[in-house]
């Protein structure tokens, strides 16, 4: 058969997360700053598409924009890459199941963050800034969707993280449902393509567009350090709990074996 099934699919994340949890740091960070730039590259991608629609087909503009934002994370899944919000899913499950210590989460995540955060200031400053990718024409639409994103209180930010990797980890989860590249690029492409739409707040995707609105000189690093503080908290309950522990629960528990009668004990 050409797809897993849910239990297939709950033993292959737990595999991966234990891979990532003891792959080396030098892998770890060329390939976090890799998926950092990959998501920040399919960032870019939406606000072209998005600004090319007039301004009175702005819907569809945005439509638009957010059905060619999942190039990164295909990227990242069938290119190779170290993305934070799908090892916010991977990693825990294999933490309930007793393959990898809590220091191992923490370590994979501290650094995957660094290097995601790199990449994504890489593709802000190099492709953003100085070949002006993200101003001139682009500015007015990068502000808006940075301003937005940033002008969220706390509270409003941490719900809007989990709805976005709840979605983020299920296109990661649908991505191991196929064993074929066509398959897995349709599982990933329409909950990424949701939460984009929807508008929800995705961590990496912020590491690029609100500095990308703080090179053009508007917003600040304290807006950012703040907006990162409530998506990061977000994201990790949306990929651990609501994808990560439900799965888990559900496809990946070890069955209590029953407990024999007194009866049958005697005998």
């Amino acid at each position: 058969m050409s797809l897993n099934t849910p239990q297939q699919i709950a033993e292959m994340a737990i595999d991966t997360g234990t891979r990532k949890a003891q792959a080396p740091l030098p892998a770890i960070l060329v390939l976090g700053f890799l998926a950092g730039a990959f998501i920040a590259l399919g960032f870019l991608l939406d606000i072209h598409v998005s600004t090319m629609i007039p301004g009175p087909w702005s819907s569809l503009g945005n439509l638009l924009g957010a059905a060619v934002f999942p190039l990164g994370l295909i990227l990242v899944i069938l290119g190779g890459g170290e993305l934070l919000t799908g090892n916010m899913m991977t990693l825990p499950m294999a933490l309930f199941s007793g393959k990898i210590s809590l220091a191992a989460l923490l370590r994979n995540w501290l650094l995957v963050t660094l290097a995601n955060l790199a990449g994504a200031l890489f593709v802000a400053y190099c492709f953003g800034h100085l070949l002006g990718l993200t101003e001139g024409p682009f500015l007015a639409k990068t502000l808006a969707i940075a301003t937005a994103k940033a002008s969220a209180d706390f509270t409003h930010a941490f719900v809007s993280g989990i709805g976005c990797n709840w979605m983020v980890c299920l296109a990661v989860w649908l991505s191991y449902a196929s064993k074929e590249v066509t398959g897995k690029i349709l599982g990933m492409w329409f909950p990424v393509m949701g939460f984009v739409a929807i508008g929800f707040q995705h961590v990496v995707a912020n590491m690029f567009v609100i500095p990308a609105a703080i090179f053009a000189g508007a917003l600040n690093w304290g807006v950012f350090a703040d907006n990162m503080v409530a998506v990061f908290l977000g994201n990790a309950v949306g990929g651990a709990v609501f994808v990560g522990l439900a799965y888990f629960v559900a496809f990946a528990r070890p069955a209590r074996a029953p407990q024999a009668s007194p009866i049958e004990v005697q005998r």
